[in-house]
């Protein structure tokens, strides 16, 4: 299976609850590679890269946090990157 880059914005009750470091221990329990951030408008923009099934693993997950509420999810397949971590971007890009 190939390795696919999705580019997702998350909306909903997602800043303040915890969900960027959720993401990151997710991912990198499943050895998933990108970056996460707060956005200006209340959203959270999400680089994640690996094998699909896995990026659905991380995205179950997160649905099932308690304080995490994901009303919706727009997402686009981009480019792969070379990366070696996932991590959490400080501040707004």
């Amino acid at each position: 299976m190939a390795e696919v880059r999705k580019h997702i914005v998350f909306h909903g009750r997602v800043q303040g609850v915890g969900f960027r470091y959720t993401a990151k221990y997710l991912a990198n329990s499943l050895n998933l590679v990108g970056w996460v951030q707060n956005e200006w408008d209340g959203t959270v923009t999400m680089e994640v890269q690996g094998r699909e099934w896995l990026i659905n693993e991380l995205l179950k997950g997160l649905n099932r946090n308690q304080f995490i509420t994901i009303d919706w999810m727009d997402t686009e397949e981009i480019p792969l990157e070379d990366e070696k971590k996932f991590w959490v971007r400080d501040g707004y890009m």
